[in-house]
């Protein structure tokens, strides 16, 4: 006899303390049936997927987030393609379910729906699971403060700059991961060399300087980091802002390679300065600022 999985679905942007809450409540449930936990998840949110401007929408990227998934869950994991799945009925979807992933108890989040123009709806998927006596459940949004805990909410708490916020809502540190580029160099004549990272299209830029840890090869590191367009030097011509990281006490070659950046405060807007000089005097005071923040918040 074929394993039962008690199934949850869900896009999972950010891999948030919401969805952490679901997905402990999950494992109970799959314990309380004895069956397997199964996270059914899409690597990128369906909104990304069918927009024009897919730019910077999305919190965690394809890779990221399977990897936060594995972290956060105990519960195994699927991606799910959607090309093959958006245009389904309800019925299809539902069947697919049963058929394919061995369906024997369903759990979703309160503004979960699939298929077709999101067809599929709580009722719908409560009526079939109820003709079959398959347990199911709508499990209730985290609040802070009464305020839903969401991807939507922590989107607009980083566009804020409040990365202390998002990183509450999140219940992690806001990272972003990249391929060290080569740049103009201009930051290692300056005395602050950088690592200039590629991090795709579609990843969430919050645009400023801040206090981060950066993970190189499995070491911390402290630094800060600009992401924004140079407006005293080198300006940029493009919608995806640069991603600079200086990384305190360190002097590897490491083009080529891929670092994350983990975000811990914002310590200023990006200034379009009168001069090097200014800028040089400015950066220095940012070094000092970030090593205050994060010494007090990530001890050594």
């Amino acid at each position: 006899m074929k394993t039962k999985h008690f199934i949850t679905i869900g896009t999972f942007d950010g891999v948030h303390a919401g969805h952490r809450f679901l997905f402990n409540r999950l494992n109970v449930l799959a314990a309380n049936s004895l069956q397997q936990p199964l996270v059914l998840y899409f690597a990128l949110p369906p909104k990304t997927l069918l927009s024009a401007h897919p730019e910077m929408t999305v919190l965690t990227t394809a890779e990221e987030k399977k990897t936060l998934l594995q972290e956060a869950s105990a519960a195994k994991t699927i991606e799910l393609d959607f090309d093959k799945i958006h245009n389904q009925s309800p019925e299809e979807f539902f069947n697919n379910l049963l058929t394919r992933y061995q369906m024997g108890g369903l759990l979703i989040g309160k503004d979960f729906a699939f298929g077709k123009d999101r067809q599929g709806s709580a009722e719908f998927l409560r009526s079939e699971c109820l003709k079959r006596n398959i347990p199911f459940e709508v499990l209730d949004f985290l609040s802070d403060k009464e305020q839903k805990i969401s991807s939507s909410l922590i989107r607009k708490t980083l566009a804020s700059g409040d990365i202390a916020q998002a990183n509450a809502y999140l219940g992690r540190p806001y990272q972003v991961t990249g391929t060290v580029i080569v740049g103009n160099k201009l930051g290692r004549t300056l005395g602050f060399p950088t690592a200039n990272l590629d991090t795709g299209i579609y990843k969430i830029l919050p645009l400023g300087v801040f206090a981060v840890m950066v993970n190189v090869e499995g070491r911390l590191y402290q630094g800060f980091c600009n992401i924004g367009f140079r407006p005293t030097v080198n300006t940029i011509q493009s919608p995806i802002p640069l991603v600079e990281a200086n990384i305190f006490d360190f002097n590897q070659d490491i083009y080529g390679k891929q670092i994350t950046v983990f975000f811990y405060e914002k310590l200023r807007n990006e200034t379009k300065f009168n001069g090097l000089d200014a800028l040089v005097n400015q950066l220095k005071k940012d070094r000092t600022q970030a090593r205050q923040i994060l010494t007090q918040i990530v001890p050594q």
